[in-house]
């Protein structure tokens, strides 16, 4: 494999491209899109360059999260060892400029991170302040590098929550009846569960959160009503903090051009205490159950 060709260094550039977009204030739809494509690269065990070297792009355009523009990108990367875009959004902004955009750190902290760790994104940033590494950066205390955690959460986060308030707005809700009913998100759910404790399903080793680089992560997809799903734990900080990672499942929707997301909870509280939820849709779950519609 040539220098810069491993699905790592590739997921590693869209990854970049996403944290220059995301400190431009680009569209929240466009920062998602690379993020979540570099984490598809990254866990995919096939050869992503292989498909460019073969001429086999269409087997690239079909994991999940990969479009022709990444496509394209990905394509040149492996063409020429570099990405323009990359390269234009680098020229303005430096790891330097990066790094100093996160609370918690300013121009000079930034400079020493940048000299001493190595790193040129904000996932990597987010994984040296988990595993230890920012701390032996001088200025970097226990209750800054809290402090920078909790940022980081919420700018890697903040993507995807924009993006998902912006397919939800007024013009892109659908009709009830558009949209998966609880009864089929619950099933899914269960599916889910039943199937990730058996060792039915295929795992990844998810980038945030994870500095021993463990394989824990279930991965469902599977097609129904026309919809198309993808399902697995919430890999959040609070679902960490909480200890929910075996509890919040996470399931992704989507039909023609429309997609969400809903969280699969046990309820804590109220009258559906111990039973499992669609966070969002309380009047739908309180029917669901109160009707007689769960299963026995």
């Amino acid at each position: 494999m040539a220098k810069g060709e491993s699905n790592a260094q590739i997921a590693q550039v869209l990854e970049r491209i996403a944290d220059h977009l995301e400190v431009q204030n680009a569209n929240p739809f466009r920062v998602r899109a690379y993020r979540e494509g570099a984490e598809t690269i990254r866990n995919t065990k096939k050869s992503v360059a292989s498909f460019i070297h073969k001429d086999q792009t269409d087997k690239l355009d079909d994991l999940p999260n990969i479009g022709s523009g990444i496509t394209a990108i990905i394509g040149e990367y492996i063409s020429s060892g570099k990405s323009a875009l990359l390269d234009e959004l680098e020229a303005t902004n430096t790891p330097e400029n990066l790094f100093s955009n996160v609370p918690g750190i300013g121009r000079e902290l930034a400079g020493r991170i940048s000299d001493q760790l190595h790193i040129k994104t904000l996932p990597e940033l987010e994984e040296s302040a988990h595993n230890g590494e920012l701390a032996t950066v001088e200025g970097f205390g226990a209750k800054r590098i809290d402090g920078v955690k909790t940022a980081l959460a919420g700018i890697l986060n903040r993507s995807a929550r924009m993006g998902q308030k912006a397919r939800t707005s007024d013009s892109a809700v659908p009709k009830q009846g558009d949209r998966p009913n609880i009864e089929l998100l619950l099933d899914i759910d269960a599916d889910y569960r039943k199937k990730a404790e058996a060792g039915k399903l295929p795992k990844i080793a998810p980038k945030r959160f994870n500095p021993k680089n463990e394989t824990w992560l279930s991965i469902l997809n599977t097609k129904r009503d026309n919809w198309k799903f993808t399902v697995m734990f919430s890999n959040t900080a609070q679902a960490h903090k909480l200890e929910k990672t075996n509890d919040w499942v996470v399931i992704y929707f989507e039909k023609d051009d429309y997609e969400q997301q809903h969280t699969v909870v046990t309820e804590t509280k109220g009258t559906l205490k111990g039973k499992r939820v669609v966070r969002g849709r309380e009047g739908e779950n309180q029917t669901y159950y109160n009707t007689g519609v769960a299963k026995a």
